[in-house]
């Protein structure tokens, strides 16, 4: 609501008149930037929405077939070393060595796997496959669709690029930090709980008219960052993670099941091989 004392001037307050075509023109810039800074917004929320899809798939490519990896490192060098054991060749030599580096324990490796070893030092989920016994998956850690509805309705209601001062944008900002940790975590209770929040928080100061130049410095402004968001958003397509990602968009996880019987046929190519050197 408008305040008649601070938005009317006065008696004794002089103003310029404005003619029909300036004040269509500065009406025809609200327009234009109201609708860019919702472009942006729907823009900013495709690209975060992308960016956890991104990082949660790496959570769970790692934590599937993080292990297999290993797996085949460690055959690699078992290879490489019963070659060098049969030929005595230098070059094979050297070979085994730097497959074997690969292989060597690297710090804070038990961090990566969450601690999850057993007691021939490898995780028990890895064990588990290279021996053909049922696995429990890792936690499904992708945002439901309910998740996804609740985040974009939060992300475009408490944007911090609708604030119109300060304070506003910094607490619009601590709150979307909230909901992208929901978000991330797909928990659905936090992001209703968040939604609540907002309903019954400070409802956000109408948008008072802005004059020309400051419309023109605000387009300016938008066009930046939307440029920025491209630049991320194509760093993040290109990735090796996003890159998976787009092969399989509706299904990643039947992604990393391909993947993985891909991998555990390599295991075994390696392991007849192995077994055939050092025999």
């Amino acid at each position: 609501m408008t305040n008649p004392e601070v938005d009317q001037p006065g008696p004794d307050v002089a103003t310029e008149p404005v003619s029909d075509a300036e004040a269509a023109a500065t009406q025809r810039l609200e327009r234009a930037v109201r609708a860019a800074e919702q472009a942006l917004i729907e823009f900013e929320i495709a690209v975060e929405t992308f960016r956890i899809e991104v990082e949660n798939f790496s959570r769970l490519h790692h934590q599937r077939l993080g292990p297999m990896y290993s797996r085949l490192d460690e055959l690699d060098a078992r290879i490489a070393e019963a070659v060098a054991a049969r030929t005595g060749d230098p070059e094979d030599v050297r070979r085994a060595q730097e497959a074997r580096a690969l292989v060597l324990p690297m710090p804070q490796v038990e961090e990566l796997f969450f601690g999850w070893l057993d007691s021939e030092g490898m995780p028990p989920e890895a064990a588990a496959m290279l021996t053909e016994q049922p696995v429990q998956p890792p936690p499904r850690v992708r945002p439901s669709e309910e998740a996804r509805r609740l985040y974009r309705d939060l992300a475009r209601r408490a944007h911090p690029d609708l604030a119109e001062d300060d304070a506003e944008r910094q607490r619009r900002g601590e709150f979307i930090v909230q909901v992208n940790a929901a978000y991330a975590a797909g928990d659905e209770a936090r992001l209703r709980e968040l939604a609540e929040e907002w309903d019954a928080g400070p409802t956000p100061p109408e948008r008072r008219p802005s004059r020309s130049e400051e419309l023109y410095a605000r387009l300016e402004w938008l066009a930046a960052r939307k440029e920025m968001l491209a630049a991320v958003a194509a760093e993040l397509e290109s990735s090796a993670i996003g890159s998976m990602i787009k092969m399989a968009p509706e299904d990643p996880d039947r992604l990393l099941e391909e993947i993985a019987e891909q991998l555990l046929a390599q295991v075994a190519e390696k392991e007849a091989r192995l077994a055939e050197l050092v025999k």
